[in-house]
């Protein structure tokens, strides 16, 4: 199941992407997915009962600490790829600079960014532009 949602996944983005008249010199266009959940342990303390100190202050110790364990969003957010820079692609087709790349990003991957990471592109409803370092990682 989860190979047909990247293939529907990855037809979606191409459509998309033939319908954006714009291309990117530096940044890759994409399409953040929804927040990924994680559990993270939250320190707190415990409240004591009030008490007056020598020069009669009403003071309260905090000495106990209690931990929670909270869902939240992660720092980190999956984003399909909707177009890919000019300068990615030239990197692709020049054997000179190819010798860096790894494996070829496409149209369509799932990748890995960093929530805050990117710029907002309102041309497109809740879309980015990220540049090459922004991207962290892909799904195989």
């Amino acid at each position: 199941m989860e190979e047909k949602e990247k293939i529907d996944q990855s037809e979606l983005a191409e459509s998309v992407a033939k319908s954006i008249p714009y291309e990117f010199l530096d940044y890759f266009l994409i399409k953040p997915l929804d927040a990924i959940k994680v559990k993270k342990e939250f320190s707190k303390p415990v409240e004591a009962v009030p008490h007056k100190d020598k020069n009669g202050v009403e003071a309260q110790d905090f000495d106990k600490v209690e931990t929670e364990v909270k869902e939240v969003d992660s720092d980190y957010r999956k984003a399909v790829i909707i177009k890919r820079p000019i300068s990615y692609v030239k990197q692709l087709t020049d054997p000179e600079q190819n010798k860096y790349i790894a494996e070829e990003i496409k149209v369509g991957d799932v990748v890995i960014i960093r929530d805050t990471s990117g710029l907002r592109f309102d041309l497109l409803k809740d879309s980015r532009l990220v540049r090459t370092y922004d991207i962290l990682g892909f799904e195989r």
